[in-house]
C-alpha cells in the first residue's frame, strides 16, 4: 500500500528500527503503538508523529495452537481455552488503553513529541492504494478474494449498524475536557 502511494518500504525488525533512523538509512519509521514507540526510544531519534491511520485502527490480540493437538482436546478443556483467550484478549485491550493513554502524555510531555492528525488526503490515498492492492491480490488467488469478500460483507453490516448506533464520543470528549474558547 505505502509503495503503491510512492514511499520506499523497507521492513525492519522492530529492535532495528531505530538504529536506522539515527543513522539516517531511512527516514521515517512506523512501528505500532504509544506504548511500543516510547519503549523502542522512537522519542530519541523523531519529535513527530502522524495519528489515525487506515492500515491499524485498532490492536487485535491472537493466540495460535496447533490445530491437531487442539481438536483433540476434550469439549470441556476446549470450552476452558476459548474463555481464557477471550479474557485474556479483552484484558490486553483494557490494558492497551492504559499503557498507550499513559506513554501518549509521556511522549508529549516529557519527550516533547509532536503528534499530528494524517491530513484526510493521505488517508483517502491510503484508501485508494489499498484497493488497488487488494485488487491485484484478489485476481491472483481465490482464497485472497474469498477472504476479501467475506471482511467486505461483515463491515458493510457491521459498519452499517455501528455508524448508525455509536455517538460521537469526541463530542462528550470535547464538552467535558476541551478548554472552552476565550471571548474578546
Amino acid at each position: 500500500m505505502y509503495t503503491d502511494m510512492g514511499a520506499a518500504v523497507n521492513p525492519l525488525p522492530g529492535g532495528e528500527i531505530v538504529p536506522a533512523r539515527d543513522r539516517g538509512l531511512i527516514d521515517g519509521a512506523e512501528f505500532n503503538n504509544a506504548s511500543s514507540d516510547r519503549l523502542l526510544g522512537f522519542p530519541d531519534v523523531v519529535k513527530n508523529c502522524m495519528l489515525q491511520s487506515f492500515h491499524q485502527s485498532g490492536e487485535q490480540f491472537e493466540i495460535l495452537f496447533n490445530k491437531g493437538k487442539y481438536d483433540a482436546l476434550p469439549a470441556e478443556l476446549k470450552s476452558i481455552i476459548d474463555y481464557a483467550v477471550q479474557a485474556a484478549s479483552a484484558d490486553m485491550s483494557w490494558k492497551a488503553i492504559q499503557r498507550n493513554s499513559q506513554d501518549y502524555i509521556e511522549l508529549k510531555n516529557k519527550d516533547k513529541v509532536k503528534f499530528y492528525k494524517t491530513p484526510d488526503a493521505i488517508l483517502r490515498a491510503q484508501l485508494a492504494a489499498w484497493d488497488k492492492v487488494t485488487k491485484a491480490k484478489s485476481a491472483e488467488s481465490p482464497i485472497f478474494k474469498k477472504v476479501m469478500d467475506s471482511q467486505k460483507a461483515f463491515a458493510q453490516r457491521a459498519g452499517s449498524w455501528q455508524n448508525d448506533y455509536m455517538v460521537d464520543f469526541k463530542m462528550a470528549w470535547n464538552h467535558y475536557f476541551r478548554a472552552p474558547a476565550k471571548k474578546g
